[in-house]
């Protein structure tokens, strides 16, 4: 009875640890901070030193729920990434993710080296355990701030962290293995990391496409299919593993290959990876603060702290500059993206894998690496809102909230019914706009359910259900977000619905459901109309592209500042008129 007893206090114990993380998250909420730090110190908190004094050493445990953990929240970051984006970023994004990764740890070595008296395959271990970011932390910093970067920054913070994580992981444990087992060659080196690259790509392209294929043929009882595509993520991720390959890039990859096919259940496997890569998170993290021995701290913080100074002040910046320069970013660029280079869950998770082995010096890798990811969110966490705004890479948001409800139709794939309140500031009840693929399909009002006929129009408090493309419903939130009414509002444009010139065709795809040609998707809006007008442009000249039509808003240095949005109508003007206005247009 003892021993029952024993665990029924351990499930209590977890469930409050839990249950404590997921309501601190209202503090990083109001107070900006980075909710990986609040879970880390509930867990230390609750340590052996800490008031709470729960005696924690399992490694192989907090290694096995981090792997799951780290394994679902790339599927969801493969999930939610579009091809578009992805492509439209792909070369920066993924040089960053590779090769950065091994400028990083090389340029972190030094340090290390002369600081920690390592020898420098240990140094190399140490860059390599801190080289990866987490860009969850800088974007739930930036939505809790009202931020919004610009696309093409964002798309390569976003697609470098889902894809250096999986580099930084498999590189760690080549430099474990060469430690364990004696130096390898550079030629051994070079063939573990392609092997690993190869069985990864191979394993999780074709586990992406084997899940899609089941969710869509086999019938599975309700509310079946979401654990199973999670599961088969996490199949995906073992068999790679087990192949020798790298795991958290094939499940990475499934993600991607899954998110970009038409599927069943969409929705719901949204909301249930939604709540599992929460809920993983927090007991990954809450698990890791329990491993933590502060008392062992005081003696390596000096170092540590030197090694993170190192890491973000020298070594991400350098390895930003090397690898983003060719593709033409501006120093404001790169300067941002270095400084939100924030280290998070994947360090701690890869500096506990020496104590896993039993390495040595393994509890010297963790301190360093713990300090390491604390400093980050420190320095770094708070401080992205202010560097972003000093560096103009993001403008303020208006309250872009998502109250998006949707439903799957049985019978058909590729259509979804999402439905919204209208709010006073949506810019659908302000303009009655809404994008040609689209179709209002009922209205509840007053708990009467109506046909759009009738309903006659639309009122403030009503509920609208709409028939959607799976892979654009998205693109309905900003329709329906509550909006502040535009200080000098232009009845021709679509009301909020505003862009830079220096967003790409593929971003704007994704932000407003709008159809590029894969060869278009990394033309910028202000190129786009370089190239169609063969002049420079004026306030006022108009492109079509897709359902909506662009509108040059203001012209700076001959290149197109901001961007309107309108819906494409068919001109009545005769055409010979509008090849005067065009030559006028030249002549001016």
């Amino acid at each position: 009875m003892a021993a029952l007893e024993s665990i029924n206090i351990a499930i209590l114990l977890g469930s409050v640890l839990v249950l404590t993380g997921i309501l601190s998250s209202l503090l990083a909420m109001r107070f900006g901070a980075p909710l990986l730090l609040i879970f880390l110190m509930v867990g230390v908190l609750a340590g052996e030193s800490g008031p709470g004094g729960i005696r924690f050493d399992n490694v192989a445990l907090t290694y096995t729920v981090g792997s799951v953990a780290l394994a679902l929240i790339l599927f969801d970051g493969g999930l939610r990434t579009r091809f578009a984006a992805f492509r439209s970023v792909l070369a920066p994004a993924g040089t960053l993710a590779t090769l950065g990764v091994l400028i990083t740890a090389a340029a972190t070595a030094p340090a290390a080296h002369y600081l920690l008296g390592l020898g420098w395959t240990e140094s190399l271990l140490v860059g390599a355990v801190v080289a990866s970011t987490d860009a969850a932390a800088v974007f739930f910093l930036m939505h809790s701030r009202g931020l919004r970067l610009r696309a093409r920054v964002g798309s390569t913070i976003e697609i470098e962290s889902g894809t250096n994580d999986p580099f930084a992981i498999f590189l760690t444990i080549v430099l474990i293995e060469m430690l364990l087992q004696g130096t390898k060659s550079t030629l051994e080196f070079s063939l573990f990391l392609v092997r690993q690259g190869l069985i990864g790509v191979v394993v999780g392209i074709a586990g992406g496409y084997l899940i899609t294929a089941m969710l869509n043929r086999v019938n599975l009882p309700q509310g079946l299919h979401a654990p199973f595509a999670a599961t088969g993520a996490l199949v995906t991720f073992a068999i790679a593993a087990v192949a020798d390959g790298s795991g958290f890039l094939a499940v990475y990859l499934a993600g991607l290959v899954v998110g970009n096919q038409v599927k069943r259940a969409h929705s719901a496997l949204i909301g249930f990876l939604d709540a599992a890569t929460w809920l993983g998170q927090i007991v990954m993290f809450v698990l890791l603060g329990l491993l933590a021995w502060p008392a062992s701290l005081p003696d390596r913080v000096l170092p540590a702290l030197a090694i993170a100074a190192t890491l973000i002040l020298v070594a991400r910046p350098i390895a930003v500059f090397l690898c983003l320069t060719p593709f033409k970013f501006s120093v404001r660029e790169m300067t941002f993206i270095s400084w939100v280079g924030l280290r998070g869950a994947v360090g701690i998770f890869l500096a506990s894998i020496p104590l896993l082995v039993g390495l040595p010096n393994s509890q010297l890798y963790f301190d360093v690496g713990f300090v390491v990811v604390v400093v980050s969110l420190l320095v770094q966490g708070w401080s992205v809102p202010f560097v972003a705004r000093k560096m103009r890479i993001a403008k303020r948001r208006s309250d872009m909230s998502r109250p998006r409800i949707e439903l799957d139709l049985p019978g058909q794939r590729t259509q979804e019914l999402v439905g919204y309140p209208v709010t006073p500031g949506s810019p659908y009840l302000r303009g009655g706009i809404l994008p040609g693929w689209a179709k209002l399909a009922l209205v509840v009002r007053d708990e009467r359910v109506m046909t759009p006929e009738e309903a006659r129009g639309l009122h403030e408090g009503d509920h609208v259900y709409l028939l959607a493309p799976q892979e654009k419903a998205s693109a309905l939130d900003r329709f329906f977000a509550n909006l502040p009414t535009p200080s000098s509002p232009d009845p021709e444009l679509l009301g909020d619905f505003f862009v830079t010139g220096d967003t790409t065709l593929g971003a704007l795809a994704e932000i407003y459901g709008i159809t590029v040609e894969p060869d278009q998707q990394g033309m910028t809006v202000a190129e786009l109309f370089a190239k169609r007008l063969s002049r420079k442009p004026h306030a006022g000249d108009k492109i079509r592209l897709g359902e909506v039509s662009l509108v040059v808003h203001r012209v700076k240095d001959e290149t197109a500042l901001t961007v309107g949005l309108q819906l494409a109508e068919e001109d009545p003007t005769p055409w010979y008129e509008r090849l005067r206005k065009r030559l006028r247009r030249m002549l001016d």
